[in-house]
């Protein structure tokens, strides 16, 4: 007589119905017999033949915040279609269409993809060894752009592969699966790919063993980012090699100080001191600013036409301002792309968006 276990889950994942949105499931289990008596794992099932998920742009450090602060950016992300296919080799998974601008460089070795790479870790995770899996990328967001571009692709690739077997995992196991993507791309960082699962302001208290802490923004403030892209590609591991080895006590207890206050005024909903520590960075900023033309002259602009704050979005180009009204933001966004022009001869685009409250998610 077999005996079927499922591995436990952390404790501390919660998985709400604003996270995801597939409705609960009797579960369904394999039970791998060919294992050892006392080891015979059961494997969940799938409950649907195919789903179609969505994870957004994320903002990552927020200024004083690096590696450990980010949010969520609504409209704008990654697309990851998954299917059952009885074509794949059973608990493999295989990449059969990338579409989008970044598509010529991106692999379809799911073993050298950021969707690839995640998708492969959930199914680890769940104990799939009888099913094959055929995923498609549609890149909505461009590479190196400060964006979270890979952990778009990574967050919606967790979420895709969870919800098909009937969303067994939390929050922190998809981030967990994320982070082995973002690790074999730029860095082994939280700041974009737990947002992008879990949507809104994320703090990342710790990463060993890894702590989140869902930052809620009051619900009936509003808050858009204004994002303005350049001509330029930053690529995330070029820009943290430009980072100081050693900082002075002085800017560490300045950064703290800002850090703090940054995540006392999300809290609040203080927009105003949001922006003020948002642009008060005293340790990346100074040393990336300078590798991407105009920025300096960018931020500038952006406050003097009313924001209450602007920074480098992740490792740039992005430059990210904040503001409380769409049409004041469409200001700023055009004052920003003309200062990138004039400072930097680079041509931008800009875009003007609202909080995702809710993160990656199914949308088919």
């Amino acid at each position: 007589m077999a005996i079927c276990y499922q591995p436990p889950l952390n404790p501390k994942s919660v998985r709400t119905s604003t996270t995801f949105s597939s409705t609960p499931k009797p579960p369904s289990l394999r039970c791998n017999l060919s294992l050892p008596f006392t080891t015979q794992i059961c494997e969940p099932e799938p409950l649907l033949a195919s789903v179609k998920a969505f994870a957004p742009a994320t903002v990552a450090n927020l200024g004083p915040g690096f590696d450990f602060l980010g949010c969520a950016v609504d409209g704008l992300g990654d697309f990851v279609s998954l299917s059952v296919d009885p074509n794949v080799h059973p608990g493999q998974i295989s990449i059969s269409h990338v579409s989008g601008d970044a598509s010529s460089k991106l692999s379809k070795n799911p073993n050298r993809n950021c969707a690839g790479i995640a998708a492969i870790e959930v199914m680890k995770m769940l104990g799939i060894r009888s099913v094959g899996l055929s995923l498609s990328l549609e890149k909505g967001l461009p590479l190196g752009s400060g964006l979270g571009s890979s952990a778009a692709s990574a967050a919606a690739a967790a979420v895709a592969v969870n919800e098909i077997f009937g969303g067994k995992l939390g929050p922190e196991e998809l981030v967990l699966a994320g982070l082995k993507s973002e690790e074999k791309v730029s860095g082994y960082h939280a700041d974009n790919v737990a947002p992008a699962i879990m949507g809104g302001f994320v703090l990342i208290r710790n990463y060993e063993p890894l702590e989140l802490m869902r930052l809620n923004f009051p619900a009936e403030k509003d808050l858009f980012f204004v994002l303005v892209s350049p001509e330029f590609e930053a690529p995330t591991k070029k820009m943290r090699a430009a980072l100081p080895r050693e900082i002075g006590m002085a800017h560490h207890v300045w950064n703290c100080s800002q850090a703090g206050a940054l995540v006392a005024s999300i809290l609040q909903g203080d927009l105003v001191g949001l922006g003020k520590a948002l642009s008060a960075d005293k340790i990346v900023e100074p040393r990336r600013a300078p590798l991407i033309p105009g920025m300096e002259a960018v931020k500038k602009a952006a406050i003097e036409a009313g924001a209450f704050g602007c920074t480098i979005s992740g490792a740039g180009p992005t430059a990210v301002a904040v503001i409380n009204s769409e049409e004041k933001g469409e200001e700023i966004g055009e004052s920003m792309v003309e200062a990138f022009w004039k400072e930097g001869n680079l041509k931008a685009v800009k875009a003007v968006k609202r909080l995702d409250r809710v993160g990656a998610r199914l949308v088919s």
